[in-house]
């Protein structure tokens, strides 16, 4: 079992008043912490087709929870506090895609019930439950590591051993795709599930396999900032994100007969992509967009990874910033506030690189910095973001994150 932190503690004194206060027997559970994630590569590649690399960070959601001897699921989140208490029987939820859970958080839960059901699990033991997060919304995936969480404690709770773990990432995945009707890919649940203290996680996608890619030895002492702008992002069966998805998904349509392509990915050398873009180009312009950006993300990967291998975060920096640029003008997947804080952060000394995090639109932006910047980030984004974008003076954050295990459990602490 893992040792508890300073936060860790913190937050189950949090949980333990929230479970008093609601009336849910939490007493000698225990505790599951899922953490965010950070993607260095390819931002919106999974979907895609393409090799994914990505650590997990320090903001996470806290969930303590005890089987109650029932088949009743009673949860309680202090992030949702107007949704109240969620109840349900295993078994008995609403149908996919509901409108009656539609704008609640509820949707995760049922969704969980629904999908491990629907691939045959068998659940008949329920919890009580109480959680709390400190993910920004929008850019490290919230829901991914929610989802997550609750898929892993209605196994345990019902002693299910899934030793598979791309088949948990799978479910987690169908859980936002059938049940909820968000379109997001594997990039997010694979980053958290896999994430490692000090590590990467490298995914390839024809092998599903994912393999812990140390840093280099001689890397500088860096770190890793979200810039959560303050705005509120939908849900991505909501946003841009679709929108892109369906448009890469169009262009493979189009492509597949004549240049035998199953995905973006398979795009990979100059003249295959300068005879797609002779072809389509004209006709189609905003698609061969979305190719140009998968096509020098790609490229720029494995950069990144022999980079990261060798302790170059100048260059992982640089490179991170490169695809911001993509991700903004080709992609075109951002938001003018997340290209504000890029903006802003870009001109401090020892900022490597920088760009939008996540599904798009809005949410927040990420860096990678040195160790020995970071309060000059922070004074220049607390300064210069609120006259920019003084309708967010007073919610915007900057959080400044460790590399750190996705999947964590505490015993003894309730």
């Amino acid at each position: 079992m893992n040792q508890p932190s300073r936060e860790d503690l913190t937050a189950r004194d949090d949980l333990l008043r929230l479970a008093a206060e609601h009336r849910l027997d939490i007493a000698r559970g225990r505790i599951r912490r899922t953490s965010s994630r950070f993607c260095l590569g390819v931002e919106h590649g999974d979907y895609n087709g393409t090799e994914l690399f990505g650590v997990g960070t320090d903001r996470f959601i806290w969930m303590a929870y005890k089987p109650s001897g029932t088949r009743q699921v009673r949860l309680f989140s202090r992030n949702f506090p107007d949704d109240g208490v969620i109840a349900f029987e295993l078994g008995r939820v609403p149908p996919p895609r509901s409108p009656e859970c539609a704008d609640s958080w509820a949707r995760f839960p049922y969704g969980v019930d629904h999908i491990l059901s629907k691939a045959g699990y068998r659940l008949a033991k329920g919890f009580d439950a109480v959680l709390s997060g400190n993910i920004p919304g929008g850019g490290m995936s919230r829901s991914a590591s929610l989802t997550l969480n609750l898929i892993l404690t209605f196994f345990e709770v019902n002693g299910i051993e899934e030793k598979d773990g791309m088949k948990v990432v799978d479910l987690a995945q169908a859980v936002e795709n059938e049940y909820i009707g968000s379109p997001c890919g594997k990039l997010d649940q694979i980053m958290i599930y896999y994430a490692r203290e000090g590590k990467g996680a490298h995914y390839q996608p024809k092998e599903r396999s994912v393999a812990h890619v140390a840093l280099g030895s001689g890397a500088p002492e860096f770190r890793i900032i979200s810039l959560d702008t303050g705005t509120v992002r939908p849900g991505l069966e909501k946003s841009t994100y679709k929108v892109r998805r369906a448009e890469c998904e169009e262009l493979v349509r189009m492509a597949a007969p004549e240049f035998k392509i199953s995905s973006l990915a398979d795009v990979r050398d100059p003249q295959l992509l300068g005879r797609i873009l002779a072809r389509f180009g004209a006709s189609h312009p905003h698609l061969c967009d979305r190719l140009k950006y998968i096509f020098g993300a790609q490229e720029r990967f494995y950069r990144m990874l022999a980079a990261w291998k060798s302790g170059d975060i100048a260059t992982v920096g640089a490179l991170f910033r490169q695809d911001g640029l993509g991700l903004r003008d080709d992609y075109r997947i951002s938001g003018p506030e997340l290209e504000t804080m890029c903006d802003i952060v870009r001109t401090i000394p020892g900022v490597y690189g920088e760009r939008m995090l996540g599904g798009g639109d809005k949410g927040a932006s990420g860096a990678i910095v040195a160790a020995s910047a970071v309060d000059a980030v922070r004074a220049a984004v607390e300064t210069a973001y609120p006259r920019s974008r003084p309708e967010y003076a007073g919610r915007f954050a900057v959080h400044v994150c460790r590399v750190v295990d996705g999947i964590a459990v505490f015993d003894g602490m309730l």
